[in-house]
């Protein structure tokens, strides 16, 4: 299924800013930002942004998929490489041509130098960010249909989780219950670790089993219709110590004070810092050692960004994670997570999941 297609607002406001910049043509080759203009879920992808015409380039596995997934723009189906064809049709508008210089790799631009001599390449960093932060009703419908799915999916999963079971099988069991409940795939690797494996903010699933009296962290999400879902609860196997369900507790209430304060308008760093200072005022600030949060569209970690650096604010219709964590060393850690869009008022999360500790 393709994801929502772009008005014709969308690209007038990117030609504007190509205007701005002195840029005639712009070709884009990361396949998130192809897929979030057009639709097109191919791996292998350019699209031409220009005054006169918007194409979308790709090669003969995706001739009919292309036809069915783009409604925005005429496709072509290269027959050489993109640079080759970009050249040979005279699909080129102008002397200035911009392309994505976090994309991009050092062997294309020297190729695209090579087979377009007679241009002027412009690297431009980040110019889809703005646009990407604000988010359509469409595409938070879908994004709140993903984060429904992986609900779904994980309250499938916490019954499997026996002394018999090992990280692997839940996450194992994760990706398969995400397409069958349907999604596309998941977002990212799950991450189900248990023990003092939980302590390791992004561990690996293994082989180990679960063992009773443990912390297990579960962070995990799909992809539904192009758009993605980010969430992490820790749950109990078990009766667990006193000191685990204390931090249990205190990152429950900083995850639930970002959620309560978060505006329009705020940055990433002062969401960050005032969550940051209530853990730090429990006495476990150094135990978090990662930012708040990140913005989720159709990358799963996109702007804005929430942490201690961060430049970027929290406008209306963004959507990002509010996802503090506690990770003491050889013992245990703590996270957790929602994916939340900012409203006029504040911001609603997507899941509904119970953040209270479950004992399995």
């Amino acid at each position: 299924m393709a994801v929502s297609l772009p008005s014709d607002e969308r690209f007038e406001v990117l030609l504007k800013k190509m205007s701005e910049l002195g840029i005639e043509t712009f070709i884009v080759s990361d396949l998130h930002v192809i897929r979030w203009l057009t639709g097109f879920s191919g791996s292998s992808a350019r699209v031409l942004l220009a005054p006169q015409q918007n194409l979308v380039f790709t090669d003969f596995r995706y001739r009919e998929q292309v036809k069915q997934e783009v409604g925005c723009m005429e496709s072509v189906i290269i027959q050489n490489g993109y640079a080759e064809s970009f050249v040979e049709g005279g699909y080129l508008q102008g002397k200035r041509i911009a392309i994505q210089e976090e994309q991009v790799t050092v062997y294309e631009a020297r190729n695209l130098s090579e087979k377009l001599g007679g241009f002027d390449i412009v690297p431009v960093n980040g110019f889809f960010d703005e646009f990407r932060m604000i988010k359509s009703e469409v595409e938070k419908a879908d994004m709140k249909r993903a984060s429904a799915i992986s609900e779904q999916t994980l309250d499938k999963v916490l019954p499997m989780i026996t002394e018999d079971a090992t990280e692997a099988d839940i996450a194992a069991e994760i990706s398969y219950w995400h397409k069958r409940f349907g999604a596309e795939k998941d977002s990212f690797d799950p991450i189900v670790a248990s023990g003092p494996r939980s302590a390791l903010p992004h561990a690996r699933p293994t082989n180990e089993k679960f063992r009773k009296g443990e912390l297990i962290l579960i962070d995990m999400g799909c992809v539904y219709n192009g758009y993605a879902s980010d969430q992490t609860r820790t749950v109990a196997f078990g009766k667990v110590c006193d000191e685990a369900r204390r931090i249990h507790d205190i990152t429950k209430d900083a995850q639930l004070l970002g959620i309560e304060s978060a505006r329009p308008g705020m940055s990433g760093l002062e969401l960050d810092a005032l969550v940051r200072s209530y853990i730090e005022k429990q006495g476990y600030g150094e135990y978090f050692g990662h930012g708040l949060g990140h913005g989720v569209g159709v990358e799963v970690h996109e702007k804005p960004r929430l942490g201690k650096t961060s430049k970027d604010t929290l406008p209306v219709h963004s959507v990002f994670t509010i996802e503090p964590g506690i990770y003491l060393p050889d013992r245990y850690g703590v996270r957790i997570e929602d994916t939340v869009v900012m409203e006029e008022s504040g911001v609603v999360p997507f899941q509904r999941f119970t953040k209270e500790l479950i004992e399995l």
